[in-house]
């Protein structure tokens, strides 16, 4: 079997807020299809790394390579980079003015330069395969949580991206409403798209990741499989799973 592509690498990404270093040195590579939950404890960095990965936080140190190719930082790039990297946040991030269709159009308009007739035809297409063709002319305070999450995610997609980075897209959610998210999520993977998601569901990362990255105190404890992971006999991942079933 030909072994698949390298989309995105990290090598050596820092950060550090004030005198705390919170990613050290992080470095991996996602090849194409991936499906990665990145799991640990809380204050770990795990947003932190996705928000590095897309710069809506600057690295301190280290490089993104996108299909082989350093991201600059300019403006310009970036920009461009976030065109191929979809970004599905913890707390909706919706416009409440804005409809439900608009809200997902928006990236295509300001990004893409697409106008917004041909900009609400592909999010309308998106909303669907979100299921929520009957929410397009509503407003983000007329959906459930759960439903606000889906326009996110569709957002995230609108542009085609090659990667999408999730960012605890359930923690926001009642307990009654994180299935409907989760089996948007794995109709994504199951149709091979790359995804890297910071999740405390066990279940996702059991079911649907090929990969799991543990995260603890800024750097990658774990990167192997769910089945590898979950029977591992290390103490800090048995750990790490008691108190997230306390939790749960």
């Amino acid at each position: 079997m030909k072994e698949k592509s390298v989309i995105l690498s990290l090598s050596n990404i820092t950060k550090s807020f004030d005198s705390q270093e919170v990613l050290k040195e992080v470095s991996f590579d996602v090849r194409e299809g991936d499906v990665i939950a990145v799991l640990g404890p809380s204050g770990a960095g795990k947003t932190t790394l996705l928000r590095c990965i897309n710069n809506l936080i600057t690295p301190d140190g280290g490089d993104v390579f996108f299909k082989g190719e350093r991201v600059q930082r300019t403006k310009h790039a970036i920009r461009a980079f976030r065109s191929k990297v979809g970004f599905v946040f913890q707390r909706f991030n919706l416009i409440s003015h804005l409809k439900i269709i608009d809200n997902v159009a928006l990236p295509l308009v300001k990004v893409g330069r697409v106008k917004w007739t041909d900009a609400r035809k592909v999010a309308e297409v998106r909303l669907k395969q979100v299921g929520l063709a009957n929410k397009l002319m509503s407003y983000p305070s007329q959906l459930s949580g759960g439903q606000q999450q889906r326009v996110g995610i569709a957002r995230a997609l609108v542009m085609n991206p090659d990667i999408v980075l999730l960012d605890e897209p359930t923690s926001a959610l009642d307990p009654s409403l994180v299935g409907e998210v989760m089996r948007v999520i794995r109709r994504l993977s199951s149709e091979g798209r790359t995804m890297i998601i910071v999740t405390h569901e066990v279940e996702f990362a059991k079911h649907i990741a090929n990969r799991v990255i543990f995260f603890k105190n800024g750097e990658i404890s774990a990167d192997c499989s769910p089945a590898q992971f979950f029977d591992s006999m290390s103490e800090e991942i048995a750990e790490f799973l008691t108190d997230l079933s306390a939790i749960v």
